[in-house]
């Protein structure tokens, strides 16, 4: 059906690259969020009413918590949709996960609410009528919840929306807090037992750990995660296809948001290449990023040496010793600086975060093996790059 109103409703509904069309498809999300909830409240309101269920009157409340949050979605597609200005130049997409956090502390609040109301409710548990009235309205429940969960998790992912996300997610702990009541209300009057503040329990739960979810997802994007591994390698291909291209290395990748992505990596050339054709290459490349995936790429040219047979046999050497360290380590930029006492080998060693050594204890093991095999003749100058810092250290070997 969203399907059929984007048709409908918004011009060039299958370009989801448009910021336009991006921003109609989350008013249009979040309009239909908004009705679908608010009318799941006033039956389930009911239901619960008549029923004397306070397990049924609390998903009625998280219903009408979930119209708040589509309002907040809304605004938040406003807000995020505004285009980069002086003190913005990255954009505002990360409104979006401001908005994702403030619907997950209204989520966990009212969690915490219901706790508190069904334990209420089993230490003093009252009649449940049964009505067949309630069962078709929590049915029905399921049944939207469930289509809401599909529409928002499609459209989250194809338009990159953390709150369209955060809504799927939201929809899908409604499904089953909603079959717990269900559950409580057909089997209470069975049994002869009230289960209705137990199930209540059981909602909470639900409800809290979809807060907690949407929370931690929200908190990953603000702080900075890793990149998408789909996406690294895509980049390397394009990169690597290009010749005269011989290496890449120190890509990184930041996300903004939907569509405001750039990233930075330095190319390997051949040194003895015309600079300005290398550079009318990196031109090329960064260009093809931004015409064909949008995205911002930065690239430094990094010339190496391939021929002198001495740096080749040193380059060699190092790499199989930094592998034999830890197979998780790995070195670029390798050149030395010959001399008459000495000879330097400068290179860089990119160390995972779940390797344990310290950046010392890998450059002492990497001189007593060069040692072992060339003597004291050679001074290592070693960058070690972990994650976005950077640490210079040297040593003789």
């Amino acid at each position: 059906m969203i399907n059929y109103l984007a048709k409908k409703m918004i011009h060039n509904y299958n370009e989801l690259e448009d910021p336009a069309v991006r921003k109609a498809y989350g008013n249009l999300t979040s309009t239909v969020g908004i009705a679908n909830n608010v009318i799941l409240f006033l039956f389930k309101f009911l239901a619960g009413t008549l029923a004397r269920s306070v397990s049924i009157t609390a998903d009625a409340v998280n219903n009408l918590s979930d119209a708040g949050s589509s309002v907040i979605s809304l605004l938040s597609f406003k807000l995020s949709s505004k285009p980069a200005d002086e003190k913005h130049p990255f954009g505002h997409a990360r409104y979006e996960c401001i908005a994702s956090m403030i619907v997950a502390v209204a989520i966990l609040l009212l969690g915490f609410e219901l706790i508190r109301t069904s334990f209420h409710k089993i230490l003093q548990p009252e009649a449940v009528s049964f009505s067949w009235l309630s069962v078709i309205i929590l049915l029905f429940s399921i049944s939207v919840k469930l289509w809401m969960y599909s529409y928002n998790k499609k459209y989250g992912r194809l338009l990159k929306s953390s709150i369209m996300e955060a809504t799927a997610a939201d929809s899908i702990s409604d499904v089953m807090a909603t079959g717990a009541v269900l559950v409580s209300t057909v089997l209470s009057p069975i049994i002869h037992f009230n289960l209705d503040g137990y199930m209540g329990v059981v909602v909470a739960i639900f409800i809290l750990m979809a807060g907690g979810g949407i929370i931690k997802s929200a908190l990953d994007e603000l702080l900075g995660q890793a990149p998408d591994e789909d996406l690294v390698k895509q980049i390397q291909d394009k990169i690597n296809s290009y010749d005269g291209v011989l290496g890449m290395h120190d890509l990184m990748i930041h996300d903004y948001g939907a569509h405001r992505t750039f990233a930075s990596v330095h190319v390997e050339v051949d040194y003895k290449e015309d600079v300005l054709k290398s550079h009318d290459m990196i031109d090329n490349i960064e260009r093809d990023f931004q015409e064909n995936m949008g995205l911002e790429m930065v690239i430094h040219m990094d010339p190496i040496n391939i021929d002198d047979p001495l740096t080749n046999e040193l380059r060699t050497l190092t790499a199989a010793i930094v592998k034999e360290i830890d197979e998780d380590l790995s070195m670029h930029d390798f050149r030395i600086v010959p001399g008459e006492t000495h000879t330097n080998m400068i290179f860089d060693v990119v160390v995972p975060f779940h390797i344990k050594m310290s950046n010392q204890q890998i450059l002492d093991a990497l001189a007593q093996r060069i040692r072992e095999h060339k003597g004291d003749h050679y001074y290592l100058v070693v960058t070690f790059d972990r994650a976005y810092t950077t640490h210079h250290s040297q040593e003789s070997a």
